[in-house]
């Protein structure tokens, strides 16, 4: 098994945790200390000596921070996990505050007085996130101090980094050598004025490069550092245990390796015009090339939108990695009905028979990241992980919401599907029925080219909207191939200003969550193409999405009187096409059970 169900952190341990952070804050004379989710990366995905977060306070969501104070400690949690902080997190020791509806500075003040100082680690914060910060603390005498990070002080136990090899990625897949593509790196940042860039996000070296690693485990990358100059050459800063024969065959002379703590020093010597990302880089990186009297200019990672616009090799072969994983999707959905409406599972018993299937297709690498197995009221805690302690048993009327995905070397999966276990509560189907009416308006969109993921996610919530609805986060997220399955900066979301391209793959995951009763969420994986010319048109330069994910929607959730002709029309011919697409694929039993879950509305 790749998922583990035991709960990462000890809730009762937060308190003496935060007692020993406090009586270290009082030694350095500070006031309070930020403790981030992130690594020095910025990684959604952090290894175990990162997840200070999780270790202080209990709380263990992909998003968020505390800022530990004196008298106060602060969880700050978006509108994903305002019911599983209540559940992680011990409240007599710290306070959970929605964000970003309260801004960090504004708390700060109403908790500090002036001349407050707050401490917090360099390699954990980007420049952005820093002056935005200082910027919202005005005139109020609070101040923010650089220092050593006082959680790794005070955390005994904390594990050690990994040393697994960074290993290559087969250029057939990538459908271009990394020596082309740093080429054409080069190339970008000639034309900025720009003699180097530094990356610091791993998805980009792991693409620029063509390697990948299993640092992460579920996202397939190593652990590094680069620097990529303008005359096409790489500096690849990774601990050494990493680095064979094979890796340094395959890098070739056009990449040179070191080892990290080179890094520091190799940025001390750069020289011209070097390129920083504020939103991603640690603020670390800055100081340091500051204070080397290097000249450095804010810049987006260069890698970001040609490493989210797919070439034709990269399409093929997620193409297909999305056609294996719906024939496992499939068996695992034909299992679960033949279960009938008082099935005797658990919700590890679901992750552990979905992953079966995956597994059984003989190309699993790993999981893209833990699958989210709610059944009645967990599936309305929105990133909600089974664990033996919270494990349920799945009930006759439940509705069980399953968010899962794989890693296959040639691409990456995520999908959600929501299925009644025997009769579903009129009040679930409306809603799943309002949620998939925003999935299909996604689907369907044809739109100019130049429009953001802003401009598109509120076609997801129309339906939803119109009924006193909404779901509290984005639309859809950028995926990789075989990267992470959480990339930017393409995403369908109301925070999005970035332009769709061709060659994008996003989610399309629209949802409604009712607290304490059922939690819906419908989710397949898009990709922006050119949409063909209408005749009669004036032919402006259109987009579209295809869809790549192919796998049954459960039809007895489904109030048909509540779709349109042409919603009906798309859902009939999705189901069509999962048989034509996935039944080939799949077992004689599984194959009769498509036809049946497939069938016209």
């Amino acid at each position: 098994m790749f998922q583990t169900f035991k709960a990462t952190t000890t809730p009762d341990t937060g308190a003496p945790r935060l007692a020993a952070l406090r009586a270290l804050l009082r030694e350095r004379g500070l006031d309070g200390f930020l403790v981030p989710r992130a690594d020095a990366h910025q990684g959604e995905y952090v290894i175990g000596r990162d997840q200070r977060l999780a270790w202080l306070t209990g709380f263990t969501g992909s998003a968020g921070f505390c800022i530990a104070l004196a008298e106060v400690a602060g969880v700050f949690i978006d509108g994903r996990y305002r019911l599983q902080v209540r559940d992680q997190v011990d409240q007599t020791a710290f306070t959970p505050v929605n964000w970003p509806e309260t801004k960090p500075g504004d708390w700060l003040q109403e908790q500090l007085s002036a001349g407050g100082v707050v401490g917090y680690d360099p390699w954990l914060h980007t420049k952005d996130e820093i002056e935005t910060l200082e910027k919202s603390l005005g005139n109020s005498g609070i101040s923010l101090r650089q220092c050593t990070n006082l959680v790794d002080e005070i955390w005994q136990d904390q594990p050690g980094p990994p040393s697994d090899l960074m290993v290559p990625y087969p250029t057939e897949l990538a459908g271009k050598g990394h020596s082309q593509k740093q080429l054409e790196l080069g190339e970008t940042l000639s034309k900025k004025g720009h003699n180097a860039a530094v990356l610091t996000q791993l998805d980009s070296i792991a693409w620029l490069l063509n390697t990948r690693g299993t640092d992460l485990g579920q996202t397939p990358v190593a652990l590094a550092f680069a620097i990529a100059m303008a005359d096409g050459t790489v500096r690849l800063f990774l601990d050494a245990a990493k680095m064979d024969a094979n890796l340094r065959e395959h890098l070739g002379n056009s990449v040179e390796a070191s080892s990290t703590d080179q890094f520091g020093p190799a940025l001390d010597t750069l020289e011209g015009v070097v390129a920083v990302d504020p939103k991603t880089a640690p603020i670390w990186v800055g100081n340091r090339l500051s204070a080397a009297g290097v000249e450095t200019a804010d810049s987006p990672d260069p890698t970001a939108l040609p490493k989210a616009c797919k070439n034709a090799a990269e399409i093929a072969g997620t193409t297909e990695a999305h056609l294996r994983d719906g024939a496992a999707v499939a068996e695992f959905l034909a299992w679960l009905d033949a279960q009938g409406s008082t099935p005797g599972l658990s919700e590890i018993d679901v992750v552990k028979r979905l992953e079966t299937f995956r597994n059984a297709t003989g190309e699993l690498r790993n999981i893209s990241f833990d699958t989210i197995c709610g059944s009645g009221p967990n599936g309305a805690i929105v990133h909600y992980r089974v664990t033996e302690d919270t494990n349920r048993q799945i009930e006759s009327g439940d509705v069980l919401l399953v968010d899962s995905g794989a890693q296959y070397l040639d691409g990456t999966t995520d999908i959600t599907r929501t299925m009644a276990i025997g009769t579903p509560a009129p009040e679930a189907v409306y809603a799943f029925t309002l949620v998939l009416k925003g999935m299909i308006a996604i689907s369907r969109q044809r739109f100019p080219k130049g429009l953001t993921g802003r401009d598109l996610d509120p076609l997801a919530r129309a339906a939803l909207w119109r009924a006193g609805l909404d779901f509290n986060h984005g639309t859809g997220h950028g995926v990789g191939v075989y990267l992470s399955v959480h990339e930017g900066p393409q995403r369908l979301s109301r925070l999005s200003d970035v332009p769709l391209r061709a060659g994008m793959i996003l989610s399309n995951e629209p949802g409604y969550y009712r607290e304490g009763a059922f939690g819906i969420r419908l989710e397949n994986l898009i990709i922006v193409e050119s949409a063909p010319d209408i005749a009669g048109a004036d032919n402006r330069e259109m987009l579209q999405f295809r869809t790549l994910t192919w796998a049954p929607l459960d039809r007895r959730m489904i109030d048909i009187t509540l779709l349109s002709t042409g919603e009906q029309d798309w859902l009939n011919n999705y189901h069509d096409q999962v048989v034509e697409k996935i039944s080939p694929r799949c077992t004689p039993e599984t194959q009769n059970w498509l036809v049946q879950a497939c069938a016209p509305m």
